[in-house]
């Protein structure tokens, strides 16, 4: 089976199971996203769910955030991890989008790369899912997914992204990223998938061993 009938099987199975995908950070605004996003690295989505209704009630801008400041922000975020890193970064960023961008998100990959703790998947995601510019952010679950189902080398996550862009229209990045994810976290996890009482549909279609 090439590379190309397993990405179809894939599109297939997934845009029947998830036909209308939803981003599961919650959100009021492009930059409380962006928060979100921040405070999601190496934190489950459910927790960053859990921190934030508190923190936007405070601040959902970036002059409130920046108001607020680091040392504020730090206690109500420390459930999500890192968060001391995360707490300057939020408090840092949100001071430059005031300062250079007149409070608003950047959307631009570069400007975005350039704010503090806004990394290449961070500001994929913000790019895709806030401003609908083609981007496909790859976390460990669509790392995982794509060398098990051979669609990727799976040597660096920068493979992954270039391969799976190359395999699937532009179009569907979007839905896909959000598809990947959840079939990832319910269906095809780290740990099952390894034998055939336990694969997934898409594995035993792709007649997985």
């Amino acid at each position: 089976m090439t590379k190309k009938e397993r990405a179809a099987i894939v599109a297939r199975e997934l845009s029947a199971l998830y036909p209308n995908p939803q981003i599961p950070l919650r959100r009021r605004n492009t930059f409380t996203f962006l928060v979100a996003v921040v405070l999601s690295a190496q934190c489950t989505d459910k927790r960053v769910n859990e921190v934030t209704p508190k923190l936007f009630d405070l601040a959902d801008t970036p002059q409130k955030m920046a108001k607020l400041g680091a040392d504020k922000i730090l206690p109500i975020i420390k459930p999500c991890g890192l968060s001391k890193a995360k707490s300057q970064n939020i408090a840092r960023l949100s001071e430059i989008l005031v300062e250079k961008y007149a409070g608003r998100v950047p959307n631009t990959f570069e400007e975005l790369e350039s704010l503090p703790g806004v990394g290449h998947k961070t500001a994929s995601v913000i790019m895709s899912q806030a401003f609908g510019v083609p981007a496909f952010p790859v976390d460990t679950h669509i790392h995982r997914l794509a060398a098990r189902w051979k669609l990727s080398s799976g040597k660096s996550v920068e493979r992954t992204e270039s391969d799976l862009k190359a395999l699937f229209p532009k179009e569907s990045w979007g839905d896909l990223h959000l598809q990947l994810i959840y079939y990832g976290r319910e269906h095809c996890t780290a740990r099952s998938c390894k034998t055939p009482q336990t694969m997934c549909k898409i594995c035993r279609l792709m007649g997985r061993k």
